[in-house]
């Protein structure tokens, strides 16, 4: 199976690709760092239960943002790839330190919330005020430890140059065919990195080193598992944007380094 690519598509370098204008790689880096976003915002503050098993609300999108990382190396190749793991970096550090100023300040007594008006608060707003009871709610949901934040700037860093290194490199292997390959094989290394290095960081020593492990596991075959359901949508992605790019990206000629200013 591979991806559906007209015939009169331009096979250029990686580094060609690294200079070129592309025409949708604006939206395509715009949707990266808004999933990156709200899949972290969101997702990572609250846990769910469905069918006794408990996991992390963040899990069901987060992993659309490696998806995107694989549509952008194998369309737009590892240099503008890159650009969008820098970018997505500065954004995530970003919200980690607004997120980390907004949550100190001291909140206003009449600041007033959905919480602060749910009548099962009713005692604690007797005894106190509505702006104690939302900042509680608020430190809930946007609060974040500092070992939290690092681990998940870390591990996102790490794990999305992996992904993008190996889906490069197979793409050149296999000469651009076998596209599901490459893009399950490079994030179960890339989520394997991201997983290996979020979870000892953020919380060995605050859970048991066995929940640590399991949950690593866990949390690594369900991403591995939503990209190999996500296949068809990867191929009619990658199809159709490089349908309308014209070219097919090779990284045959580039600086793989994640600092390198050029392709």
């Amino acid at each position: 199976m591979d991806a559906p690519a007209p015939h009169d598509l331009a096979r250029i370098s990686g580094s060609a690709g690294g200079r070129r204008h592309f025409r949708y790689f604006d939206y395509m880096i715009a949707a990266f760092v808004a999933i990156l976003l709200l899949s972290n915002l969101i997702g990572a503050a609250k846990s769910s239960t469905v069918a006794g098993y408990t996991f992390g609300a963040g899990i069901l999108f987060f992993p659309v943002s490696y998806v995107l990382g694989d549509v952008l190396t194998e369309v737009y190749g590892y240099a503008n790839a890159r650009r969008c793991v820098w970018t997505g970096f500065v954004a995530l550090a970003f919200m980690a330190f607004m997120s980390t100023v907004v949550v100190a300040m001291p909140p206003s007594p009449g600041w007033g919330c959905a919480a602060s008006a749910d009548p099962r608060f009713a005692e604690v707003l007797a005894k106190s005020d509505p702006g104690t009871i939302c900042q509680a709610t608020y430190v809930s949901v946007f609060g974040s430890t500092w070992r939290i934040a690092a681990a998940s700037l870390i591990a996102f860093w790490c794990g999305e140059f992996v992904n993008s290194f190996v889906l490069a490199k197979m793409k050149v292997w296999t000469g651009g065919t076998k596209l599901w390959t490459r893009t399950i094989g490079s994030t179960v290394f890339g989520q394997a990195v991201d997983s290996v290095i979020f979870y000892p960081l953020a919380f060995l020593g605050v859970w048991p080193p066995e929940l640590v492990v399991q949950v690593m596991i866990t949390n690594w075959a369900l991403k591995v598992a939503w990209e190999v359901a996500l296949t068809p949508v990867t191929y009619a992605v990658v199809g159709y944007l490089k349908a309308r790019e014209g070219v097919d990206v090779f990284d045959t000629d580039i600086d793989f380094s994640p600092f390198a200013k050029t392709g």
